[in-house]
C-alpha cells in the first residue's frame, strides 16, 4: 500500500496512491461506511486495526486526480522525530576521505527542514556550497524501546524517498554538523510512503539521484556499513521511538562533496531522487 499527504487549498488530505492516481481516503471512506483516520499519523499509529478498511477504500475509493497533478505535501507533516545516518555507505566515506565509522554517526533535522515533492527549496543567503544526497527514508510504526535487530524492521510502517540536502561549508564550520543540515526545506521527502510488506528487504534498493536530469548518485543499499536494522535497534537503546518518526539511513557516493571538480547546487537546479519501489522526489532550488 502507498500513502501519501496532498494540499487541498490550505488543508491537507490524506490520499492512497492506487496507479497512477490518487484516492482521497477521508471522502471515499465516509462514503463506503468504513473509519479510518484522516491524517497520515493517526492511520501509522493504528495502521492494523484500520489496514481493512484502507484495503477496501483502495478497491472502491474515489480518485482525487493524478497524483503527478496534485500538491504533494511531505508524506509524514509532524514527525516527533527526525533522525540521520551519516558516512553509513562504504564508498560514500571513502569518497569524502574520511574513515569507516565504527558505530552509526548521528545528527537530528527537525520538522522545519521537511519539503514535499515538488516543493522549491531556498538556498539561505549564508550557505555557498549546497550539496544533495538521495537516501532511504524508514518511517516507524510503533513505539518502541530497547528493540534487537531481529526485531528492529518489524517496527517499520514503511519506506520513503529522502533528500539531505547539506550546505557542506556550514556543515564543516566545526564539529557538528546541525548548522549545515537543519536549513528550512532541507529535508525532501516524498511523493509517498510505501508500506515495508510492500518494500521487503530495504537492504536490496536500487536508490538514484539525477541533478538537472544527469545521472549523479547511483548505487544500492547493499553498500550500507550499517543495515537499517542495525540503525533502528541502535536509536532504541538511547530513546523511545514514535509512530510518524522518520529515519534518513545516509547516502551512497556520487556527492559533489566527492568530486574533483565541485560545482555546487544553485538557484534553478533541479534535483531528482528515485528508489526502487518508492517513486521520484523531485524539488527545483531557489534563492533565498
Amino acid at each position: 500500500m502507498k500513502l501519501c499527504t496532498y494540499r487541498d487549498g490550505d488543508a491537507l488530505r490524506l490520499g492512497l496512491v492506487r496507479g497512477d492516481e490518487v484516492v482521497d481516503v477521508a471522502s471515499s471512506a465516509k462514503r463506503l461506511g468504513v473509519t479510518v483516520p484522516d491524517a497520515m499519523e493517526d492511520v501509522i499509529a493504528a495502521y492494523e486495526a484500520c489496514r481493512a478498511s484502507l484495503e477496501r477504500v483502495e478497491a472502491e475509493g474515489v480518485s482525487a486526480g493524478r497524483l503527478s497533478d496534485l500538491r504533494l505535501a511531505p508524506p509524514v507533516t509532524r514527525p516527533q522525530k527526525i533522525l540521520c545516518v551519516g558516512l553509513n555507505y562504504r564508498k560514500h566515506a571513502e569518497e569524502a576521505k574520511m574513515p569507516i565509522p565504527s558505530s552509526p554517526v548521528y545528527f537530528a533535522k527537525f520538522v522545519n527542514s521537511l519539503a514535499g515533492h515538488g516543493d522549491e527549496i531556498a538556498i539561505p543567503e549564508v550557505a555557498r556550497e549546497v550539496d544533495y544526497e538521495v537516501e532511504l527514508v524508514a518511517v516507524i510504526g510503533r513505539r518502541c524501546r530497547n528493540l534487537s535487530e531481529e526485531e528492529a524492521l518489524g517496527a517499520v510502517f514503511g519506506y520513503a524517498v529522502g533528500n539531505d540536502l547539506s550546505a557542506r561549508d556550514l556543515q564543516m564550520r566545526a564539529s557538528q554538523w546541525l548548522y549545515g543540515k537543519a536549513i528550512d526545506g532541507f529535508a525532501p521527502l516524498g511523493p509517498y510512503i510505501a508500506t515495508a510488506d510492500e518494500v521487503g528487504d530495504p537492504q536490496q534498493l536500487g536508490l538514484r539521484l539525477y541533478l538537472n536530469g544527469e545521472l549523479r548518485q547511483n548505487s544500492t543499499t547493499a553498500d550500507m556499513i550499517f543495515s537499517v536494522a542495525h540503525v533502528i535497534a541502535d536509536l532504541s537503546r538511547i530513546m523511545t521511538l514514535e509512530p510518524g518518526d522518520l529515519v534518513y539511513t545516509g547516502t551512497p557516493e556520487g556527492v559533489i562533496l566527492g568530486r574533483a571538480e565541485k560545482v555546487w547546487l544553485k538557484s534553478g537546479d533541479v534535483v531528482a531522487c528515485e528508489i526502487d519501489g518508492l517513486g521520484r522526489l523531485e524539488n527545483r532550488l531557489v534563492a533565498g
